[in-house]
């Protein structure tokens, strides 16, 4: 029980650091969390397809932004020094978790049939 929660103490603090200094990376380029998901994983593919068009919009802008910065060598805010930006907005995570929820409760009431 105590190991657990200092395990659980110092995985959170960890936890933080690394949030902030991804945070302060994906900045640069102005992504979000979000847009570094593979869109070939299933449960990504489906919920972006349930998505609405701004928000794919959106993914896509950041996305050949990115890449523009990326082949300049430069920063976002050299560019746009004001942009409030927010990296890790959730815009279809929670269909994402939905998704596989779905899918885990599929897998268990089927699991009879193998």
């Amino acid at each position: 029980m105590a190991l657990r929660l200092i395990t659980e103490k110092i995985t959170s603090v960890v936890a933080k650091q690394y949030q902030s200094v991804l945070g302060a990376q994906l900045a640069q380029t102005g992504l979000r969390y979000e847009d570094l998901l593979n869109e070939n994983e299933h449960e990504v593919e489906e919920a972006l397809s349930f998505a609405s068009k701004d928000a794919l919009t959106g993914r896509t802008r950041r996305l050949k932004r990115a890449i523009d910065l990326g082949y300049k060598r430069k920063n976002l805010q050299d560019y746009a020094p004001n942009m409030v930006l927010e990296p890790f907005k959730a815009e279809i995570y929670d269909d994402i978790i939905k998704i596989r929820e779905r899918d885990q409760e599929f897998a268990l009431l089927n699991a009879h049939r193998n």
